[in-house]
Order: structure tokens, then sequence, then C-alpha cells
């Protein structure tokens, strides 16, 4: 009898695992819960982190706070927007693409001084361009070269021809070497034949740190987008003297483009997007991707762009990664050839 016992009980035990398992199935290929981890289903399960690599009140920021809004209220979870400025936008970089997990839980709002201005500007950049995957572009903006509103050139043609003869009382702000403003200053000064070299930074947390100084006479020049210059433009803080792009700003008719003043060869712009780590996976990137393809068609959402005076210029995460690749040859030959890139 006792060698029977053993028999039996195994039978029992396999029965009460059998009753249980079938409590309980497998996912079927039918079934959305057996598909979450591959196609994304659901995701986002939780908060979601968008960081803004500068202070808020930049045009970087206002968008994000736009498009962090809209998704909030598209996939039914928060997603919060972070500040975290410093180095030049490798504080927030470093932060989302090397320390943060690739779950798209913690995601970048990204522009061009934290991506290929940071590859062109630095032979040895703390986040390089194979750090991020590229999701989206969502907005570009033109540059605009500011000055104190009682500055005494009229027009950016006499601003140039003084900063000719002084290039070494010329200050121009910016977030670091590698920024925006100083992509934008080195290439008008090598356009008009002056040493980059002999002019002078200062550092920022970005245009709502930049602009109070140029208006307060604490530098000369402030050269951001012109959503970022627009509030203190309009009070009659500072005065615009050009805007580099093909045409004018619609936000600004009267203000003439940099070529109508006889200043050639400049193609810097602003722009910004959304990045994540490199080996985030594809359904994650996919549904940022589609949702952002569909926000930028909402009218709700471009009457939010419209009233922080920036314009929607999307492009998908492949256009987006082929053109940060082109332009960051573009920048990498200005950077060296005008001495920023160190």
């Amino acid at each position: 009898m006792k060698r029977n016992r053993l028999p039996l009980m195994l039978m029992i035990v396999l029965t009460g695992v059998m009753l249980v398992t079938g409590c309980s199935p497998l996912p079927s290929a039918s079934d959305p819960a057996g598909q979450t981890a591959e196609s994304g289903s659901g995701y986002p399960a939780k908060q979601i982190e968008y960081v803004v690599p500068f202070a808020p009140g930049g045009g970087t920021d206002l968008v994000a706070r736009a498009v962090a809004e809209y998704l909030s209220e598209e996939w039914g979870q928060p997603v919060v927007v972070v500040n975290k400025p410093g180095g030049g936008g490798a504080v927030a970089a470093q932060y989302v693409l090397k320390q943060s997990a690739r779950d798209g839980y913690t995601v970048m709002a990204n522009n061009v001084s934290s991506t290929t201005m940071m590859a062109a500007g630095m032979a040895d950049p703390p986040v390089k361009l194979s750090d991020h995957l590229f999701v989206s572009r969502i907005v570009e903006d033109p540059i605009a070269f500011t000055v104190k509103a009682d500055a005494p050139w009229k027009d950016f043609k006499e601003f140039s021809d003084w900063v000719k003869k002084h290039p070494e009382q010329l200050t121009w702000t910016s977030v670091g070497p590698a920024g925006t403003s100083a992509f934008g200053v080195a290439e008008w000064l090598k356009a008009i034949g002056v040493d980059f070299s002999k002019t002078r930074m200062i550092t920022t947390k970005g245009a709502s740190d930049s602009m109070p100084k140029v208006a307060g006479g604490h530098a000369v020049l402030a050269v951001h987008s012109v959503a970022e210059v627009y509030s203190m433009a309009k009070a009659g803080k500072v005065k615009i003297l050009a805007v580099q792009a093909e045409k004018r700003s619609p936000y600004f008719p009267d203000v003439p483009t940099a070529e109508e003043q006889g200043i050639k060869g400049m193609s810097v712009k602003w722009w910004t997007g959304v990045s994540m780590p490199a080996g985030t996976p594809a359904h994650v990137v996919k549904k940022w991707d589609e949702t952002i393809a569909k926000m930028v068609k909402d009218p709700a959402f471009l009457k939010k762009l419209n009233n922080i005076h920036v314009q929607s210029s999307y492009l998908n995460s492949a256009d987006f990664t082929r053109f940060v690749k082109e332009e960051t040859r573009s920048y990498t030959r200005l950077a060296t050839e005008t001495g920023i890139r160190k």
C-alpha cells in the first residue's frame, strides 16, 4: 500500500496544477494582453517624464508644454514637463539618454543646440548622436538678431558695420559655446568677415535668462528663435534687427531678413522635437511618432503653437534622423572654420 501512495499523491498535485492553470489560460494571439510587450498596447501605463534641457519660458519649454498637454489628454496618462538646464543641453541629454531606462517613460524635448550643434561643436561631446533615437521633429523657427530697445543701430547692416570696426566690444548670449546663438553669431560674423574669436560669449541658461540681460544692457546681442524674442520685442524692451530666414516672419512682417539687408550665406535655424535613448522599443517610438503626426494636424494644438508664435514643421522618425545627420555635417564644417569646435 505504501508503494502506491507516491504515484497517487503525484496525480493529486498534477491535477491541482492543471485546475489552477485552467483558470488562467495563456494569452492567445487575439488577446491584447498577450501583445503588450511587442505591440505596446499597454503603453503608456503610467506617468511620463518629458525632460526639457533649458530653463522654463524658452522656446523648447513652451512647445514641450503644449505637446505634454495634448499627449496627456490623448493617452489618459500624465506627461509631465521637467526642466533640467545646464551644459548647453548636456545635463538633460545625459540624464535621459544615458541614465534613464529605455522604456519610453523618460523622454527628451530635444532641440538643435542639444543635438546637431553639440555634435558639431565638440570633438568629444558628452552625448553623441548615436545615443539618441530621433522620434519626431515638431517645430522649426527662424532665428532673430536682437538688441536692447534703445540701441543706436537702426538696422542689421548698420550694426554689422559697427561690429566690423569694434569686434572686441561685441558680447552675445548663449547657453554654451555650441548653442544656437553661438552658431548663429559665428555664421553671421563669417559672412561679414569678422574674427569670431575677438567677440565674447556670455553664458546663460536659455532665452528666458538671456533676453533680460540684453534688455538691461548686460550683453549687446541675443540670437534666439522668433518665438523666444516675441514677448519682449512686442513689449518694446528689445528690438529685432533681422530675421534669418528665406522670407520675413509672419509675426514680425516689418522686420527685414538678413539677406534683404545685404548679408548673405546664412542658414542657421532653430527647431525642436523628441528624442529617446537608443534601444527604446520600436512600439514606443511608433506610438509617439504616430500620435505626434496626428497632433500636428489638430486645430486646437496648432492654435496653441500660434499662441506661442511658432509653426509646425513635422518630420517622422526616419526623415528626422536623416535631417539631423545632414545638418550635423553642415554645422561641423561651420564649427571647424570658425573655431567653435574644440
